[in-house]
């Protein structure tokens, strides 16, 4: 009799075929999930959960508080007590 390529003629091989493809394709779906999280944080900024931007190289503490101020993140209480604090 003659033996085909289907499951009869190797179910060893079989198993160890489809062990294999599922190990692919898990792979695979956990890669794309990684990139779409990459990418996600690189338009957000990438500097991980929750940062924000790093300071650029040379902006001292006083520059920030200026900008957080201008931004209205802080009211002017605020930033004439952290001014204080820094300037002292």
């Amino acid at each position: 009799m003659m033996y085909g390529w289907g499951w009869d003629g190797g179910a060893g091989v079989g198993w160890l075929g489809m062990i294999l493809m599922m190990v692919f394709w898990i792979a695979v779906v956990v890669g794309i999930v990684m990139l779409v999280i990459w990418l996600v944080r690189q338009a957000q900024g990438g500097h991980g959960a929750g940062a924000g931007p790093a300071a650029p190289a040379g902006e001292t503490p006083l520059d920030i508080l200026k900008k957080r101020y201008a931004r209205g993140e802080i009211d002017k209480a605020e930033f004439e007590e952290k001014k204080k604090d820094l300037v002292s």
